[in-house]
């Protein structure tokens, strides 16, 4: 029997049934029946917080990839081949698009006023030409395709395609032609200081990460077609 006074040593209360029989069994009684509307609002609210939580960094993402998709290739964007019809030639075997021609001539009389004699090296470039020039390259230079299109633009992604592009020289130092050392020239001096009064921008400065420091090379955005052709570029998305 020692065992049984063992087991009575654990004493366990017997469960109590409370009824509602009190003044608060009304107000429990409707607790109890409004209880799955007021859990259903309170979840209703609560997934909206957490859905809001959620959609501001998912928002942001999408926003960040809209904004990175710019369709580059080795950082170049694509550009478009101008059609024939709206080139015209200003020295031999060099084509612009007809809306930069006068812009681009005039400029050239106003810097030889002030003694300065600019030269124009290449403007427009076909699709093909292009193309010959960046995979000739590989050869030449022995480099990956990422490596040459930091001095060259790949097929169908080289402003020249648009005609909007120019590439300038200084005519008393031939030697910078295609050469950063074009920045220590009068010409390209006389460039930085006159060349917005005629719609004319710098496409390649020293801050852009994807693409070689050109001095040399201009494009023009001094008509509307020019600037729905730079309109992405000019976003500054490669900053």
């Amino acid at each position: 029997m020692e065992l049984n006074k063992d087991i009575d040593q654990f004493d366990i209360p017997l469960a109590k049934r409370t009824y509602l029989n009190n003044s608060n069994s009304t107000l429990l009684k409707k607790l109890l029946i409004f209880s799955p509307f007021i859990f259903l609002i309170f979840s209703v609210a609560a997934l909206r917080f957490i859905r809001n939580l959620e959609l501001i960094p998912l928002n942001n993402l999408k926003f960040q990839v809209e904004r990175n998709h710019d369709a580059r290739i080795l950082g170049h964007l694509p550009y478009n081949e101008t059609p024939k019809e709206k080139l015209v030639l200003i020295e031999p075997n060099i084509e612009v698009h007809m809306d930069m021609r006068d812009s681009l001539l005039k400029m050239r009389e106003e810097a030889k006023k002030d003694g300065i004699y600019l030269i124009f090296l290449s403007g427009y470039r076909s699709i093909n030409l292009q193309k010959d020039i960046f995979y000739s390259l590989k050869s030449i230079r022995n480099q990956e395709a990422a490596e040459r299109a930091r001095v060259s633009a790949p097929p169908g992604y080289s402003e020249h395609s648009t005609g909007f592009a120019i590439d300038i020289g200084d005519a008393t130092q031939r030697e910078t032609d295609f050469e950063p050392d074009f920045e220590n020239t009068d010409a390209f001096r006389w460039l930085i200081k006159n060349a917005a009064k005629f719609h004319f921008k710098l496409s390649f400065n020293k801050d852009n990460r994807y693409i070689d420091y050109e001095p040399w090379h201009w494009r023009y955005e001094g008509s509307i077609e020019a600037l729905k052709v730079f309109e992405r570029s000019n976003r500054k998305l490669q900053n």
